[in-house]
């Protein structure tokens, strides 16, 4: 197994961050567009959040299972089949939109089958990250990633609603499967180093794939600080992802504007992005990770505020609201992942992160069900206002919490205990 240094590092993983921004650029583009024909063709809260529902639920069942796959597969050919079978399912529904029979089931199925693909793809990125890249170097690419995101997240927005005025749907979608091509590219010629194998649960006799996602369970669970961690995030989706789901209804409803308008709110919460990435990179958050990442709670508290309390005639609070939110995004969620990924064995990591996406994401699509009618009674806002307190409650209380206050500390002797109980 290569050293800490991991000499010629940045050559491998600039190729494969290139190929992913494009990648990244074509989902954007999707996404905007497939969220502004549902929510024009239906106005309806309820069939927006159907489709963040059947989107997620790949993410929730499957996620402990993939991630023990994937730290059995070689996590190249993983991310190459994922990628292909994403691309397949887009051209499939670009078809049927080139030939107008287009249903609304239709973008349901290919956004649950894109996201199964994302749910092989995102752990074994992550676990890669880690074999490539330095530990001292990981919270400044954590800061980069969420700058790349962030700065897509302006461009794809605004692109999307300038293509929709010229091109068609098909045209499109036929886009993203053409980034998919070059995201796919440089994962053809690179070279990922395999961890080496501890003894993590694999002894000579092969493992059951029910094992892999037990152990990966006992890992968070007997980790409490990360384990705190996950359940707070639970909560946050829960509280959050409906409100921003729910962000096209509020532009065409409350502030009565258009897809330029839905374009310049999503891209001021991208560019919020890019800055608190930035500053995450240059910086690397204080010595304390942990401590980065309760404060961007809180600032995720008060920029989602000032979007459910802006006025209708006041717009531009909601795109400052959304900017704040996006500054704060980076500071919330790379320090967490720069944990992991340095105290977490890369022979593991793909248990153990898509363990904790799945604990992460299992509220998300109970969310979207309660969200939609809950949202129609007291509306959008007010579903924003109930996430910006809650937010603002984990934030704070999360200073009170030893296990979170001490959680790279805590990981040393939880990797000690459970090592033990393995072995013995």
């Amino acid at each position: 197994m290569q050293s800490d240094t991991k000499p010629g590092w940045q050559r491998t993983f600039f190729l494969i961050w290139v190929g992913q921004a494009f990648s990244l650029l074509g989902s954007e583009l999707v996404q905007f567009a497939l969220v502004w024909h549902l929510t024009k063709t239906t106005g309806s809260a309820s069939v927006l959040a159907f489709a963040s529902f059947v989107a997620l639920i790949p993410r929730v069942l499957i996620s402990p299972f993939t991630g023990a796959l994937v730290d059995r597969w070689d996590r190249r050919r993983t991310m190459i089949l994922a990628d292909v079978g994403i691309a397949a399912a887009t051209m499939a529904l670009a078809a049927i939109f080139f030939f107008g029979r287009i249903q609304i089931w239709h973008i349901y199925a290919i956004m649950f089958i894109r996201s199964l693909g994302s749910g092989f793809h995102w752990p074994a990125l992550q676990a890669s990250i880690s074999l490539l890249v330095p530990k001292d170097q990981l919270s400044r690419i954590a800061g980069l990633n969420q700058t790349l995101r962030g700065t897509l997240g302006i461009l794809a927005p605004v692109f999307a609603a300038l293509l929709l005025d010229y091109l068609p749907m098909f045209g499109i979608l036929s886009i993203d499967v053409l980034t998919a091509i070059l995201a796919i590219s440089p994962l053809l010629v690179v070279v990922i180093p395999t961890p080496e194998k501890k003894s993590f649960n694999d002894s000579e006799k092969p493992m059951r794939i029910i094992d892999d996602v037990k152990f990966g369970f006992r890992y968070l669970y007997n980790w409490k600080g990360l384990f705190y961690l996950a359940l707070a995030a639970t909560l946050l989706n829960f509280l959050l992802n409906p409100g921003f789901t729910f962000t096209p209804l509020l532009v065409t409803q409350y502030f009565g504007k258009g897809a330029i308008e839905l374009s310049a709110i999503e891209s001021a919460f991208s560019a919020g992005m890019i800055l608190g990435g930035m500053i995450l990179s240059a910086w690397g958050g204080f010595k304390k990770n942990i401590i980065t990442t309760l404060l961007g709670i809180l600032g995720l508290a008060f920029g989602t505020a000032l979007i459910a309390l802006t006025p209708s005639n006041m717009f531009f609070l909601a795109v400052i609201g959304m900017a704040i939110s996006g500054l704060m995004q980076p500071m919330a969620n790379g320090p967490l992942f720069a944990i992991m990924q340095a105290h977490v064995e890369p022979e593991i990591q793909g248990r153990v992160f898509s363990m904790l996406e799945s604990m992460v994401s299992a509220m998300m699509p109970i969310s979207m069900l309660i969200a939609a009618p809950v949202a129609e009674w007291i509306g959008i806002r007010g579903w924003l206002l109930f996430g910006a307190v809650g937010c603002l409650v984990i934030g704070a209380g999360g200073f009170f919490v030893p296990a979170l206050m001490n959680i790279e500390e805590e990981s040393r002797a939880n990797k000690a205990g459970l090592l033990e109980k393995e072995n013995s």
